[in-house]
């Protein structure tokens, strides 16, 4: 298959690819592949829903290496001194940074109070609400969109600014990317619309009402900025020579700290990327519809891929593989 007939297979397909928008794919440096589907354009936003949780990955790395974080252990209570615990509540003391990472943080309850927490004023402390349990610290992996919230707060009060302006100094104008702003509107009408309008998105990010923004979804990106944030991942921090990321949380983030399940299509899991393979240096952040960075250290080849809200679509390694690499490999 040529570089034309994967376009016309994916334009043509009325299965899991009829509704990808962009793929992006840079190899040793050089842009290989830049094809846009649905009337968007290489330069059209999306929101890119869990892949969101990859980049903030990225900035608590970047508030690690500052000195703002002082270590992943560092426990989550230390930078909510002025937060009410419930009563009797003892695991939440117990948590640290890095369980928040790898999804092995403890909740309270069988599902996440999306409801709750977002319909309130401040979605950090509603969803702190949640964290602990009686069942303490288990290791067990607990996927927690909602969860990773309490991350973006404690950047924002180690830090002492908003989020979205330490994403922009630090990791998006550092890329030559384009700046992001804040999306504003939280109402129940609007998140519906956010997740499923199907034109392309600003350069937004989702936020609540405090202008927090959203930890798990709702950072709106291109397929190229993907593409990019995935060559600085591949380069082990570095990009154009500028070190933006140290050499030793991009190898901690992308090592695989849990061995995850079948619903999760038996990947490793490192600090919110994942490793599909046990044996390849191949790593994913990963986000519902198909929106994904790939990235492959042995072809050297970073791939950003956008797609529109369709269900039951949660990667797309394998067409990335089958599909597009042999096309950019000629």
């Amino acid at each position: 298959m040529k570089k034309d007939q994967l376009y016309e297979y994916i334009s043509e397909s009325s299965g899991n690819e009829s509704n990808i928008c962009q793929i992006y794919a840079i190899k040793n440096g050089e842009t290989v592949y830049d094809k846009c589907w649905h009337g968007f354009k290489t330069e059209d936003a999306m929101n890119v829903n869990s892949v969101t949780k990859g980049i903030v990955a990225l900035l608590a790395g970047i508030a690690l290496d500052k000195g703002y974080i002082k270590s992943l252990e560092q426990k989550v209570m230390d930078f909510f001194p002025d937060y009410t615990v419930k009563r009797g509540e003892k695991t939440i003391y117990d948590v640290t940074i890095r369980h928040l990472l790898t999804m092995t943080a403890p909740y309270k309850g069988k599902s996440e109070p999306w409801k709750k927490v977002c319909t309130s004023e401040d979605w950090t402390l509603t969803t702190l609400g949640y964290l602990g349990g009686r069942n303490g610290i288990t290791g067990e992996f607990r996927y927690a969109t909602l969860g990773i919230q309490i991350l973006v707060g404690i950047i924002e009060r180690a830090c002492k600014e908003k989020c979205i302006d330490f994403a922009n100094r630090n990791l998006f104008e550092a890329l030559r990317l384009p700046e992001r702003i804040l999306h504003g509107d939280s109402s129940k009408e609007d998140q519906f619309d956010f997740f499923m309008n199907k034109d392309p998105r600003k350069y937004e990010w989702y936020c609540d009402p405090q202008g927090t923004v959203t930890a798990g979804w709702g950072l709106c990106m291109s397929a190229k900025d993907m593409a990019v944030i995935g060559e600085l991942v591949l380069d082990g921090g570095q990009y154009k020579g500028k070190r933006i990321v140290s050499q030793e949380y991009i190898n901690e983030m992308t090592k695989a700290q849990l061995k995850l399940g079948e619903r999760f299509g038996n990947m490793n899991y490192g600090f919110l990327w994942y490793k599909p393979f046990d044996d390849r240096d191949v790593f994913a952040a990963i986000g519902d519809s198909g929106n994904i960075i790939y990235i492959n250290k042995e072809k050297n080849i970073s791939v950003g891929m956008t797609g529109t809200f369709k269900p039951r679509i949660f990667d797309r390694v394998d067409f990335i593989e089958q599909r597009l690499l042999p096309v950019i490999n000629g």
